[in-house]
């Protein structure tokens, strides 16, 4: 099938007070160019080294995440994309996504990355409330984003996504109403809107443990999530995955291959890879992953066989296709109906997850409670007939 191929840019010019990805402040270009560099080596030793079903993988999807990938410039762009194209089979067609922050492109960069063929854009709006994003620490404000917008537009991009958060402490269901009217209006492509996780270590962890922001409250934000489904699906769009909505042909071809396990190889700092079978990952510390590219060609740091049948569950089930039963039965040898039956009528009962002409999927009850229904299925550990498959 199909893979995707994965670049990770950590480079951002502040870092927000939520973030908990491997990311770090832009000092200097040099240090961008050893890291671009660093980069090369390891799509490049993948043609060289790795096994030859990976270099004749075919690619349909190209993903530059960060990180702020838009603080990089065209020309290095270009040269990543070439790097990839020469080690993969790139497919017509493929979809390539940039990710960018409001206040960091220009229409000239903008013009050059459409002539490389990136042709989605996903930026990072969070909100259009200026105090919300002064607490997030964005760099940006509210009309950074329309105008980051407007510019995508005017430069030919027919494929944008930005992202909105729920919950925020001190956000209100007014102030999420008016984020969603402006998103609707403004007619993007694609949504992403999550509720927000506070990760420890992070500033904004600090700033609630010691009562400097007020804690999210879990009522509010389920509000805010059926508000959100109710109002995107009333202007057009679809629901797709737990957090993801659309128009009609607009999803992420990309994000769309991890829910479903497909190959996707990951190139750069913490950047994750699934070849069909293993997982591993990159060093997570970007220093020690140029230092290692330049010293041994390799930074990886951690690899699994993982259990396919489990994750096929819980990963499926982010969808709101949710997972075929007969499709699953014939890929893993196990009636996952009759095998979890407890588990099924549990749920069922708590009105979580329903069966509908033999998928297996969660109720819109069921997308806020979802941890508690992947948690049953990790504790559990599928027993497939066919894990290595």
């Amino acid at each position: 099938m199909p893979a995707g191929v994965y670049v990770h840019i950590p480079f951002c010019k502040s870092r927000c007070s939520y973030c908990d990805f491997a990311t770090e402040v832009y000092r200097n270009a040099a240090a961008v160019e050893r890291y671009v560099n660093a980069l090369y080596r390891e799509i490049d030793n993948v043609g060289r080294y790795a096994l030859t079903d990976v270099r004749a993988s075919a690619i349909d999807t190209i993903y530059f995440g960060g990180g702020t990938p838009s603080l990089l410039k065209p020309k290095q762009i270009g040269q990543i994309l070439e790097a990839v194209k020469s080690t993969f089979t790139v497919s017509d067609g493929v979809e390539i996504t940039l990710e960018m922050n409001p206040a960091t492109v220009s229409a000239d960069d903008l013009a050059e990355w459409r002539s490389l063929g990136v042709n989605r854009a996903s930026f990072g709006v969070q909100t259009f409330n200026d105090s919300h994003l002064k607490l997030l620490a964005r760099g940006h404000d509210a009309n950074d984003a329309r105008h980051t917008y407007k510019l995508l537009r005017a430069t030919g991009f027919e494929n944008i996504s930005f992202d909105l958060i729920a919950g925020l402490p001190g956000q209100t269901i007014e102030d999420w109403n008016r984020n969603l009217d402006e998103a609707v209006a403004m007619e993007p492509e694609h949504l992403s809107l999550y509720l927000l996780e506070i990760h420890e270590g992070t500033p904004l962890a600090e700033q609630v443990r010691s009562g400097r922001r007020p804690i999210p409250e879990d009522d509010l934000a389920a509000e805010m999530y059926e508000l959100m489904i109710d109002r995107l699906e009333g202007a057009g769009y679809e629901q797709y995955e737990i957090s993801n909505f659309a128009k009609p042909g607009s999803e992420s071809r990309h994000n769309t291959k991890y829910w479903r396990l497909d190959p996707v190889y990951g190139f750069g700092v913490s950047a994750h890879s699934f070849d069909g079978v293993e997982r591993y990952s990159n060093e997570r510390d970007t220093a020690q992953y140029v230092r290692r590219m330049e010293i041994s060609g390799n930074a990886e740091a951690d690899r699994e066989t993982i259990d396919m049948a489990s994750e096929f569950v819980f990963l499926g089930l982010r969808l709101n296709a949710g997972i075929d039963l007969t499709s699953f039965r014939d890929r893993f040898g196990v009636d996952l109906e009759r095998e979890h039956s407890s588990e099924f009528d549990r749920f069922r009962e708590a009105g979580l997850v329903e069966i509908t002409e033999n998928s297996l999927r969660l109720t819109r009850k069921g997308m806020l409670f979802s941890n508690e229904v992947f948690q049953a299925f990790v504790r559990e550990r599928i027993t497939s007939s066919a894990s290595a498959s």
